[in-house]
């Protein structure tokens, strides 16, 4: 399929790079953006995105800016949201206008004005929305649900137990069909807007899908956005010669994928058939320990500093949770290309030569402030 795309939320981090490859691929690209100041200062087309993009800047809330950025699109890839759990539990009624009010928006112009002429929907989801992954007990097996309760994170006994015999689980791959849990607002509404994107798309045969995105990062990620990735917030930190600040003990696990891999994976979505449709992981299939990746990010910046292990843990955070791929690879042929070594040194490459203001201390207060810590 040849024609316009619609990039929501393409003067972004994962949006630029996205429009990029969709010019590649020989698409016509609208980046549309509304330049929120918490990533964009400036408020200025970023200098990064690529002028053969037709640039609109505008609020997914606004049916008028955003119906005239529809006009002639064959597809939509829908990337605009406000992210973060954390900031999430307290700026409540921003989170849901923008996340579940930009996409009802967005989707009330395509079903009354536009569903003639698109032809794919693409929506960003999110791995938050299974809360913890996938566990396996030694002795009991496969656990559908794991939790970890007040009492026991105040004790600080980090691993989700077993119901039954109270023995620390062991993580697995998390699979598409894992039950889902809204641990925070900002959950809640990527598991809201994948459904809405879906049941709209079956409503008027439109494939449609959701791409929940595990912990994605590369160059162009805002290292003065304190409720960013956290490999942008630890080299903010090592940059600024500042510790890394470390949840709990540092073993939790994330799965970090490329940014070059995610948006090679959505142009491949965009290019498949009408039988590709539903919702589909997108990570690495790996997961790493939070703690070899701040001490990673200190032997490369020579910052000499070393992490801060708070042993102190989060509202609404996770133990673990990696992604199985067997959906997307089936579907796709999907695999990711770039390994984290050569992922990490093109982030670092990419850094030095960037502004680095550090807002940590910020979100911190905010989170202390309201009990959130």
């Amino acid at each position: 399929m040849k024609g316009k795309v619609l990039v929501t939320g393409g003067g972004g981090f994962i949006g630029s790079f996205l429009c990029e490859q969709l010019l590649q691929k020989g698409y016509d690209v609208r980046a549309f953006d509304n330049l929120d100041p918490q990533v964009h200062p400036a408020r200025r087309r970023p200098r990064y995105l690529t002028r053969e993009c037709e640039f609109v800047q505008g609020d997914v809330r606004d049916p008028e800016r955003l119906g005239r950025a529809l006009s002639r699109v064959h597809a939509v890839v829908h990337l605009a949201a406000r992210v973060g759990v954390g900031q999430s539990q307290y700026e409540i009624r921003s989170y849901t206008d923008v996340n579940i009010g930009g996409t009802a928006n967005l989707l009330d112009l395509v079903a009354n004005r536009h569903r003639a002429r698109i032809r794919k929907l693409v929506v960003a989801s999110s791995m938050s929305i299974y809360g913890e992954g996938a566990y396996e007990c030694p002795s009991c097996g496969p656990r559908l649900r794991a939790e970890r309760t007040g009492e026991q994170l105040k004790s600080r006994k980090w691993e989700p137990l077993c119901t039954d015999c109270t023995r620390p689980l062991v993580a697995r791959p998390t699979q598409e069909n894992h039950p889902l849990r809204g641990d925070s607002i900002y959950a809640i509404t990527k598991r809201v807007q994948e459904e809405m994107v879906i049941s709209v798309g079956r409503t008027y045969g439109i494939p449609s899908a959701a791409m929940r995105f595990f912990n994605v990062y590369g160059p162009r990620q805002s290292l003065s956005n304190p409720y960013t990735g956290v490999l942008s917030l630890f080299l903010s930190r090592t940059k600024n010669r500042r510790p890394p600040i470390i949840y709990e003990d540092g073993l939790q696990t994330r799965d970090f994928i490329s940014v070059h891999d995610v948006a090679r994976a959505c142009v491949a979505l965009i290019e498949s058939g009408e039988a590709v449709r539903g919702v589909f992981n997108l990570g690495s299939g790996r997961g790493r320990a939070i703690r070899d990746i701040a001490l990673k990010l200190i032997r490369e910046t020579h910052s000499g500093v070393k992490p801060r292990i708070t042993e102190r843990y989060r509202q609404g955070d996770i133990r673990h949770c990696t992604a199985d791929i067997s959906r997307i690879r089936k579907a796709l042929g999907f695999e990711p290309l770039v390994s984290f070594e050569d992922g990490i040194r093109e982030l670092l490459d990419w850094a030095r030569e960037e502004k680095a203001r550090d807002y940590s201390h910020r979100a911190q207060r905010e989170l202390l402030s309201r009990g959130l810590v």
